[in-house]
């Protein structure tokens, strides 16, 4: 490396652990939380019969935008959600040792650079494409390729295994390594609300990769659904719509987890 490309590398590491970008991410953190906490009401909303919007984040950003000052309310979730995908960039190039290190930050980078796409999208045209329509299309798209069924088989296996790396990072409380230390009753708080979401993420990705898995068998896109349509599988259980209103708390509850994020993360 010459000495320019390290004077590069260290000022742009300077900016993203700059105090402005650390307040801008904890920004980002609540809107992540406004978005799961107005997915989780959508969803209760579907239990109830009353499911007028997807419960995905196309029909969160659909919400916020309906409200008063609504297109004010969805620049500070760009702007938010922009400072998070710089600060996981920074992460996964100044953070992270090892390769296996910079799989989540790097993750995380392509699901915030995609809700700033939607944001933008619904602030530019006053329209989203759904969720379930985004996966359909893809999945639909990858299977006319040379193995198509290989890769979208192989595609939902790892949303499975997402799906159960979420399980086993709530129930062992993970998340611990990412926060501060607290004072013990918010410190208890926070694991019981990072518990519940992650849990709740984790059946819910784990579901949504099943159905990848079935498209990939049947060679049937339409078998592929987003957070909307999976969602509204769990209501089609035995156990009816009060599995999904309780998937949905839990969305609600990690939504309290973003919250409590922003106040205590390590940045």
């Amino acid at each position: 490396m010459t000495e320019a490309e390290a004077k590069a590398k260290a000022k742009a590491r300077q900016a993203a652990d700059s105090p402005a970008m650390d307040k801008l991410a904890r920004v980002g953190l609540v809107c992540r939380g406004v978005l799961y906490g107005l997915i989780g009401v959508l969803a209760v909303q579907i239990a109830f019969g009353d499911g007028g919007r997807q419960a995905d984040k196309n029909g969160a950003i659909s919400t916020v935008a309906s409200l008063p000052f609504g297109a004010v309310l969805l620049w500070i979730m760009v702007v938010g959600f922009a400072a998070l995908t710089v600060w996981q960039a920074s992460e996964a190039i100044f953070g992270a040792h090892r390769l296996k290190d910079r799989v989540e930050p790097i993750a995380r980078v392509a699901v915030y650079v995609f809700v700033c796409s939607t944001l933008l999208t619904m602030l530019l045209t006053h329209k989203t494409t759904s969720d379930d329509q985004r996966t359909q299309d893809l999945t639909g798209k990858l299977l006319e390729l040379p193995g198509g069924q290989v890769v979208v088989g192989a595609i939902g296996l790892g949303i499975i295994a997402l799906g159960v790396y979420w399980l086993r990072y709530g129930i062992r409380k993970e998340f611990r390594k990412e926060l501060r230390p607290m004072p013990s009753r918010a410190g208890s708080v926070m694991d019981r609300l990072g518990l519940a979401g992650y849990l709740a993420r984790g059946l819910i990705a784990g579901l949504a990769g099943v159905f990848v898995v079935q498209a990939a068998i049947t060679f049937d896109p339409d078998k592929a659904g987003g957070i909307d349509a999976t969602l509204r599988a769990f209501a089609d259980t035995p156990a009816g719509p009060w599995l999904l209103v309780v998937v949905a708390l839990g969305l609600l509850l990690f939504a309290g987890y973003c919250f409590g994020e922003a106040r205590w993360r390590r940045t």
